[in-house]
């Protein structure tokens, strides 16, 4: 589960703060006060991280352009609550085919480069953020990349490809919540020993899961969790996609691309990043898209406690309003991670002061 950190402080009078050892996290704004009562923990005027940086990849393949401007043409449910909530996000695009950057493919470096569209279709904004003009008419120019990309779409390794680039650098930015989001109708084969469209030139297969060289959903895990800091149990960072979900959706589509295959590898990383899926066969990705940017804000806006809390007790306050416990519109204690996490409207905005109550569990 992934989590920020919460300061705290435990209020037990002064004779028993230091044999408990509490240590505080840095968190801006943080303000503490010793309380006689001797019975909670005490956190006032906590801010909300607000920065969020988001990379689409977007598969580019000769299948995908429905499905592009199905995407699109519902960014509006996906960037609204990012915008009035005050977030400083930061969105960048790859492709499916980001990859052949390396020198083992068309050693072309540009082709990790982040997208600003395609052809003569340019943003000019490599990256969307608060600060530049039309953002969503931006958005949409950088992400739709067309279906003259490669037919070989190995998402994992593009992802990888334009992370390291250093055509890419600062990206993600320190202490900010990392999603990525992935749309495309195939699964990742990626194996570094394949090259490019082999199976059309009568080589390696693509579609095969048992081939023992493919990089492995957990291997990718890894590498986000050391990209962001993270641990199992303190992800900064979740996966979602939208994309062939089961064996229906797979009949369906298979007239447009006969490449076309549940992805079961990205339903995985999905799972194990706890993101969001969404179906490429929805007539409209508006609900998809909805309960993806649900999802990234509720996590990024999630807190760890340093303290076991009693809880029963626990009491939340957001701009001395209490918010009630709810896992829709409230607040959730999470004891396998030791967080609490805001969904749905009790999200706090980036300004919002957070204050937080409990009694321990036990003295330590």
């Amino acid at each position: 589960m992934t989590a920020r950190n919460l300061n705290h402080s435990l209020l037990l009078g002064s004779s028993l703060l230091l044999g408990l050892g509490l240590s505080a996290c840095s968190k801006p704004g943080a303000n503490f006060d010793a309380l006689a009562t001797g019975q909670s923990f005490q956190q006032n005027a906590v801010t909300v991280n607000n920065k969020i940086d988001i990379l689409w990849v977007v598969d580019n393949s000769a299948s995908m352009d429905p499905l592009q401007q199905n995407m699109v043409s519902n960014f509006n449910n996906f960037i609204q609550n990012f915008q009035t909530k005050g977030f400083d996000y930061n969105m960048v695009v790859t492709t499916s085919d980001s990859y052949l950057a390396a020198p083992t493919y068309d050693n072309n470096p540009t082709l990790a480069a982040w997208r600003d569209g395609v052809g003569s279709a340019l943003s000019g904004f490599f990256y969307i953020t608060p600060l530049i003009p039309n953002i969503v008419q931006n958005f949409v120019t950088n992400a739709t990349q067309g279906a003259l990309g490669s037919a070989d779409e190995r998402a994992f390794s593009s992802i990888t490809a334009a992370l390291s680039s250093p055509l890419n650098a600062g990206f993600p930015r320190a202490g900010s919540f990392f999603a990525v989001i992935i749309l495309s109708d195939e699964d990742d084969f990626t194996d570094p020993n394949r090259p490019e469209l082999s199976w059309i030139k009568g080589g390696l297969p693509d579609h095969d899961y048992a081939d023992t060289n493919l990089v492995t959903v957990n291997s990718m895990v890894s590498y986000l969790d050391n990209l962001t800091s993270s641990t199992p149990t303190n992800r900064h960072y979740n996966v979602s996609a939208i994309s062939v979900l089961d064996s229906a959706c797979q009949a369906s589509h298979v007239a447009a691309s006969p490449a076309t295959i549940v992805g079961q590898r990205y339903m995985q990383l999905v799972t194990d990043t706890n993101g969001i899926l969404g179906s490429i066969c929805d007539s409209s990705y508006a609900n998809s898209l909805n309960f993806i940017q649900q999802q990234i804000i509720s996590l990024s806006s999630e807190f760890a406690l340093s303290g076991s809390p009693n809880a029963s007790t626990i009491v939340v306050t957001v701009n001395g309003q209490t918010v009630p416990q709810s896992t829709t519109n409230g607040w959730t204690y999470i004891p396998a991670s030791n967080t609490i996490q805001f969904t749905g409207s009790a999200v706090p905005s980036a300004s919002a002061s957070i204050s937080v109550a409990f009694q321990p569990s036990q003295l330590q």
